[in-house]
């Protein structure tokens, strides 16, 4: 697939989130309402972004509206659609989406995941988001959003990131790792790929290439899924047991069954006996098993003899979506 290297158009698309939420008070960056303000209004209250444009033309569009604790799998069907549309286009540098800190490294490891590799070895997609609502007396989004837009038109980008406090992640490493502190992104043992610093990228290291390291089902595939594999997570802990994973394996036959489980082991994957005996019951029952861990940072070590596949470095939430994907393509 060959691209126009003179390509200069920039798409954003909002998806909601605190970064365009609203307070009744400037001064209540907590008890707002998120997703309340539309995107054209977003980009036009980011002082200085013709400034960082820089003649580029910029396209908007809303595809969803929604506290991004509330994203579903409709939700990324749509924007997976929509970000493969422009990046196909032979005029768009890029696209940059608005979005919710709390499912935020979710959708980004899914589009890192389902988009033709074509585009995104080619192209950049850059999320961004807030912590503070827009109506804050000081709101952090305007930054970030201009922050996304000149990542995004940086020269060579590629691959899916995420930018926020002017770090840059990208989508495979990216984890919220604080409730309240506008930095509230971290790469963990990765580090960050690169930080914004007066509208220019300091790259640290290379720009994420996508490889088919998990199966990846055609985009069409995705457009056109009505059911999507379920996948749930569980926990390993002190005192755990195995009724969660042998409840989930009783439903009832019109609930939708499972097909996989992904289950957030303590320190190197270590299950809980108990836990562990239910996991083997699952996985003799054809539920594929997926092991991962609690912490933030290291990735599971598997070892030989290992019973159940390891989530290939991915926390539990990256390793669910992985597994879903994996799912769907068979």
């Amino acid at each position: 697939m060959e691209f126009d290297q003179n390509a200069t158009k920039l798409v954003v698309l909002g998806t909601g989130g605190t970064i365009a939420g609203q307070a009744q008070s400037a001064c209540d960056n907590i008890g707002y309402t998120a997703a309340q303000v539309g995107i054209g209004e977003l980009l036009r209250a980011v002082p200085g972004l013709q400034g960082v444009l820089a003649g580029h033309p910029l396209h908007s569009e809303q595809v969803a509206q929604v506290d991004s604790k509330d994203i579903d799998f409709a939700i990324w069907q749509a924007l997976a659609q929509r970000v493969h549309h422009h990046l196909a286009k032979a005029d768009v540098a890029g696209v940059v989406i608005t979005h919710g800190t709390d499912t935020l490294e979710e959708t980004a490891y899914f589009l890192q995941a389902v988009l033709p590799l074509a585009l995104i070895n080619a192209k950049p997609v850059v999320l961004t988001c807030a912590m503070r609502p827009a109506s804050a007396l000081a709101p952090d989004g305007p930054q970030n959003l201009m922050d996304a837009v000149a990542t995004a038109l940086t020269a060579g980008a590629l691959g899916v990131v995420v930018v926020c406090a002017g770090v840059v992640h990208t989508a495979l490493d990216v984890q919220k790792s604080h409730t309240y502190r506008l930095d509230a992104f971290s790469s963990g043992d990765a580090g960050a790929l690169a930080y914004v610093e007066e509208g220019k990228l300091r790259l640290l290291r290379n720009w994420p290439v996508a490889m088919d390291g998990y199966a990846r089902p055609a985009i069409e595939k995705i457009a056109n899924g009505t059911v999507w594999p379920r996948v749930e997570i569980v926990m390993s802990h002190a005192g755990c047991g195995g009724d969660l994973v042998d409840a989930l394996l009783r439903l009832w036959p019109d609930v939708r069954p499972v097909r996989g489980l992904v289950v957030a082991g303590t320190g190197n994957g270590t299950l809980h006996q108990t836990l562990e005996a239910a996991l083997r019951r699952a996985q003799a029952q054809g539920i594929q098993v997926v092991r991962s861990t609690r912490c933030a940072n290291g990735r599971v070590l598997a070892a030989a003899t290992s019973e159940f596949a390891h989530s290939k470095g991915l926390s539990p939430v990256k390793a669910r979506i992985a597994l879903m994907l994996a799912l769907m393509s068979h």
